[in-house]
């Protein structure tokens, strides 16, 4: 505590992790502390010790539920895309060579009180019972266009040009429905609104990341839960002289007579810094209230009906299905033979947002053999979460335990150039990690005036099956 250093990092949730890890590995002097004795901030993974500590006192969980060591359940429960700017980030730092992951086996989508298969493949969209005969050889050559689609080679394009081409331009060329066009642009493509339809179609993202892997799935995650990401960049960091220090009680950010950090103050000592990165609870009176979270978790014994009973999978659960103002986002996750399912409820605009379920096998080891976990969360849209959560929870068929949390969502309200604060804003709703990242790399960008280039080799993190 008594040297000065160039950044002092408060809390080790996923961001500040990254951002600890991203500025050690710039040579910069990094004091990363926490007032927890454990790693991961709000998006830790807890055990089931730990899991019935925060939600039910002094209790103790039951023998049947299995070993408190066999659980690792997401605070934060989201997936990543296997192409998408977190795993970029893994292999622009290296972080890669601490985790291991997992492929999704496949993406599903709610349609009209069914669960059915997200077509990835021009074969997939002729079986797919979401269309019929007619619409399926429209949507078999649409899908087959977007597999083939390479942005390099104009020998794929047939004469489009995507980048001034509107997706709904392209569409409308193979004559698809409305109802295709919805599962397409929210199941497919993961557009939380429709106003997608009216920008250029080379969006490639999905596209890529199932390319990556023989399931038709684009997501991937990591053994042992999201927890493990936050150490592994705390890793790195440590690699390249980060300093940590955990279970450090206050934490309290000191500024000059200027108004600018001058230091951070913990058990009657001040380590001084040039500046502070931080989530929002570490500085309350610079954050401002933009929304609430509820969440459900539930431990059950069985999987998502109709999914074919995979242990991996995610449902996603468009607006218009639900007739609600928001999306729903579902996910299963099992490991060491439990489930995981995420539902979450999405209202950050009055458009079309889409839900998601996300299941994930024994083989992520975040759980005990035979049991599941499933998380339903929304985007709060009255003061009752337990009517909110109940169309999510009603999915899940008989479950063993049911947790009810809430949480407060923040945004930095300051000037960082006028404090030297660097505020993330709180995990939103989403179940990807590229609004988190985006976050990430704005902040970055703002410390060091400098940016993050993520075109690296996405080979170097395969998660194809014989690497593991």
């Amino acid at each position: 505590m008594d040297v000065e250093y160039d950044v002092i990092v408060l809390g080790t949730g996923l961001k500040e992790c990254i951002l600890s890890g991203l500025l050690s590995v710039d040579r910069l002097k990094v004091l990363h502390m926490d007032r927890n004795d454990y790693y991961g901030g709000d998006s830790t993974s807890l055990n089931l010790n730990q899991l019935w500590k925060r939600f039910k006192g002094d209790e103790t969980p039951p023998a049947h539920i299995g070993a408190s060591r066999d659980y690792n359940v997401d605070m934060v429960p989201k997936f990543m895309m296997a192409n998408g700017a977190l795993v970029r980030v893994l292999i622009h730092t290296g972080v890669t060579k601490y985790l291991s992951f997992k492929a999704v086996d496949g993406s599903y989508v709610f349609n009209k009180g069914k669960i059915h298969k997200v077509p990835s493949t021009d074969m997939e969209a002729l079986k797919s019972p979401l269309m019929g005969l007619f619409e399926k050889r429209r949507a078999g050559k649409f899908f087959l266009y977007v597999q083939d689609y390479k942005e390099n080679d104009p020998s794929t394009h047939k004469g489009y040009d995507l980048t001034k081409m509107t997706t709904k331009e392209l569409i409308s060329k193979y004559g698809l429905d409305d109802n295709t066009i919805d599962f397409i642009g929210h199941a497919v493509a993961l557009h939380k609104e429709d106003n997608y339809l009216a920008e250029p179609a080379v969006d490639t993202l999905y596209a890529e990341s199932v390319a990556r892997f023989q399931g038709g799935s684009p997501y991937i995650y990591p053994l042992y839960g999201l927890g493990e990401l936050p150490q592994g960049f705390a890793r790195l960091s440590a690699v390249y002289g980060g300093t940590y220090m955990l279970n450090k009680p206050e934490c309290k950010v000191e500024f000059d007579d200027e108004g600018k950090v001058c230091g951070v103050t913990s058990e009657g000592e001040t380590a001084k810094c040039k500046k502070v990165v931080c989530d929002p609870s570490y500085i309350p009176d610079k954050v401002r209230k933009v929304g609430k979270v509820y969440r459900a978790i539930a431990i059950m014994s069985h999987p998502i009906p109709n999914t074919a009973d995979s242990h991996s999978v995610q449902i996603i659960i468009p607006q218009k299905q639900l007739g609600r103002k928001s999306d729903m986002q579902l996910h299963l996750q099992t490991i060491l033979g439990r489930l995981v399912i995420s539902l979450i409820i999405t209202n950050e605009c009055p458009l079309v947002h889409t839900r998601y379920v996300f299941c994930c096998s024994y083989s992520h080891n975040v759980a005990s053999k035979g049991k599941f976990i499933a998380f339903v969360s929304a985007q709060a849209e009255s003061e009752n979460p337990e009517a909110e959560l109940k169309p999510g929870i009603d999915l899940l068929g008989p479950v063993d335990e049911l947790f009810i949390d809430t949480y407060d969502r923040f945004e930095p309200a300051n000037n960082p150039s006028s404090d030297n604060c660097f505020i993330s804003t709180s995990y939103d709703a989403t179940t990807h990690f590229e609004s988190t990242v985006m976050d990430v790399l704005s902040l970055y960008t703002k410390i060091t005036e400098k940016m993050v280039d993520l075109s690296v080799d996405l080979s170097a993190a395969s998660a194809a099956e014989d690497d593991f």
